[in-house]
């Protein structure tokens, strides 16, 4: 789960790292109503979108007067602002953050994230903030250092002041990054987050080290401890078949391509589009539905993949290990009968009941196409989507 750059700012502020006077406004009224309670010569009016890059795009602008907020707001809100994290086709702007100006004297760079390999949050930070730290992660990753955290010992003081040396801050303000590395991190531990960053975090003229940036994202199997993080959620910035699959367990992610795909186990699933991808094929969609799948489960899985009008065909790919094969043929027929499919269906299984859910699809009565191997399945819905 994804939230906006205020409200992860209000995160960190609970945890004493120092970020910039700003108020969220939802109209262009209120933008100017915020510049002027913050007060001062100069703001900043940045677009709210769960991407990065909103600069580059045209989605943050600096005004030196209340009639440059009115102008900006005007221009922003609303807008489709396009990123390289967006896509082409970019995400609409529905809200703002109005912010104090700083004096910048230096970008940096600050993130963390969880390290598989190590098994340990790993702090990354860099002298070289902005919005290219992805082309400094590329072109020189010397640039980067990293620490993987002791979950025991936590981020230690002399861990936080070494990596703030090599970034370059100063000596006079390695308290203040020091409280801002270990904040971040306490944050990032306490809320389960699985990416947490700030870029740029900057050095000021003073020498006073603030976060200018926010971004933190959530492991979603983690919500259940965190109701006060969840309604923060902004359902206008996801996908509508992402949130409706959601209600009902289903792991689900919309794709450019044309082959719908509903399997189970999020491996296979892998496998599975990689497998389409072999045979000339594009998936629509990564579909999950889990070892515990029902027949109300399966069939919403074929409503949310038939409302993709890009949709040709549909390979259903089951292991049958603790899903069983016949309630997943059940679920297929009953769904198809309930949708009244029109794509052509191509079903592999193999495992728990194999023979029987075999059984049951030959006779639905339905046309549904069957193959032994992930190999022949991939070749048959391949071969169906290019006739459709």
């Amino acid at each position: 789960m994804k939230i906006h750059e205020y409200q992860g700012k209000e995160i960190l502020k609970r945890y004493g790292v120092p970020v910039p006077r700003g108020i969220p406004c939802f109209s262009v009224d209120e933008a100017v109503k915020a510049a002027e309670t913050l007060g001062g010569p100069v703001w900043v009016v940045k677009a709210q979108i769960h991407a990065g890059g909103r600069g580059k795009g045209g989605g943050v602008k600096v005004a030196r007067s209340l009639d440059e907020v009115r102008e900006w707001a005007g221009k922003i809100l609303g807008m489709q602002l396009i990123t390289h994290q967006t896509g082409p086709e970019g995400q609409k702007v529905r809200r703002l953050l109005v912010e104090e100006g700083a004096d910048i004297r230096k970008e940096l760079y600050l993130g963390m994230v969880v390290d598989r390999v190590t098994q340990r949050v790993t702090v990354m930070a860099s002298s070289e903030g902005g919005m290219d730290i992805e082309e400094v992660a590329e072109h020189s990753p010397e640039k980067i250092h990293k620490v993987a955290v002791d979950p025991v010992a936590g981020l230690t003081d002399a861990e936080a002041d070494d990596l703030s040396r090599k970034i370059g801050v100063p000596e006079a303000s390695l308290p203040q990054a020091r409280a801002v590395l270990q904040g971040l991190y306490k944050a990032f531990w306490d809320t389960d987050a699985s990416l947490a960053e700030i870029n740029p975090l900057i050095l000021t003229g003073k020498g006073d080290v603030i976060a200018l940036d926010a971004k933190i994202n959530f492991d979603s199997n983690a919500l259940f401890r965190h109701p006060e993080i969840v309604e923060m959620r902004d359902l206008d910035e996801e996908d509508p078949a992402e949130i409706e699959a959601s209600k009902f367990d289903l792991a689900y992610i919309q794709l450019d391509g044309n082959i719908g795909c509903l399997v189970n186990g999020a491996g296979l699933a892998m496998a599975t589009m990689d497998t389409i991808k072999l045979f000339g094929g594009e998936p629509a969609n990564f579909l999950d539905v889990g070892g515990g799948a029902t027949t109300e489960k399966v069939t919403e899985a074929f409503k949310i993949m038939l409302r993709n009008p890009n949709l040709k065909a549909i390979l259903v790919n089951i292991f049958g290990g603790i899903m069983r094969c016949d309630v997943i043929a059940e679920g297929v027929t009953t769904a198809s009968r309930a949708v009244g499919l029109k794509v052509p269906l191509v079903v592999r299984m193999k495992g728990t009941n194999e023979e029987l859910g075999k059984k049951m699809l030959a006779e639905s009565g339905l046309p549904i196409i069957s193959a032994d191997t992930m190999a022949e399945a991939a070749r048959k819905v391949v071969e169906a989507a290019a006739r459709a």
